[in-house]
């Protein structure tokens, strides 16, 4: 098989093919929605009800397949998406300026909170070291690239840093706290609704996720920083992991590696 954007063993491949790495994703679904012009685009072009299980499918099959698949399928994958983007554009009713998602600065902030998200829960449980997880970040420059952001910071210095720059534009606005409600319960399929464990057990990865969040944006949410609630979600996020685990050895489902 061609080898794709990333390499067999690559610190992408590392990261991406964790189970801690979904965890990491929602995590990064609640940390997007402080982006007003962000929210916006999302509120504004879909229907959350009907489309959240959709959307995080599609999301989790885009970035597998640029982290596993040969290029030629993932510059499908890229054109399908910016497709989409050339769509989303509108005015943000928070602070009155226009967005559009092709916007690279828009594009920039999906990204580092998708992939600081990633590879912290990964680096959280020692999946990957401080070298490692830098190394991540810089591949996944070319990630952000594809879709058309700039600028794309490259370490965990970098993150910090773009996080620092842009955090006076970010706001736990009514429409981000609508998002983080619909999200710890979130609409559960048929199939899966009347399972009595499927509720808790979404409602457990989403604590985890939140407990993930950057500490300014726990606050931004006012949400308690309390002592002892980094190593909870640490026990946390090693449950789900082997839970997620467990799930791959019984389905057979595991990423090409």
């Amino acid at each position: 098989m061609t080898v794709g954007y990333f390499a067999p063993h690559s610190p992408t491949r590392v990261v991406i093919g964790d189970p801690a790495a979904l965890v990491g994703g929602i995590s990064a679904l609640y940390l997007q929605a402080l982006h007003p012009r962000a929210m916006a685009g999302v509120l504004e072009h879909s229907s959350f009800p009907d489309d959240f299980w959709p959307r995080l499918q599609r999301t989790i099959a885009y970035v597998t397949t640029l982290a596993f698949a040969d290029t030629a399928t993932a510059d499908e994958a890229v054109a399908r998406v910016r497709r989409i983007h050339a769509h989303v554009r509108g005015v943000d009713p928070v602070t009155g300026s226009a967005y559009s998602a092709d916007d690279p600065e828009l594009l920039r902030w999906v990204h580092v909170c998708e992939v600081s998200s990633f590879v912290g829960a990964v680096h959280r449980i020692g999946v990957v070291d401080d070298a490692q997880a830098d190394a991540f970040l810089a591949e996944q420059v070319r990630a952000a690239e594809l879709l058309g952001a700039t600028d794309v910071p490259a370490s965990r210095a970098e993150v910090a840093a773009y996080f620092a720059q842009v955090r006076p534009e970010l706001v736990a606005s009514p429409a981000a706290k609508q998002a983080v409600r619909r999200l710890l319960v979130p609409p559960m399929p048929w199939k899966v609704a009347w399972l009595t464990p499927a509720r808790p057990a979404w409602a457990a990865l989403s604590s985890v996720a939140i407990g993930l969040l950057p500490e300014w944006a726990r606050r931004l949410y006012g949400l308690p920083v309390l002592p002892g609630a980094d190593a909870m979600t640490t026990a946390g996020l090693w449950s789900v992991r082997t839970a997620l685990m467990g799930a791959r050895q019984v389905t057979g489902r595991h990423p090409p590696g």
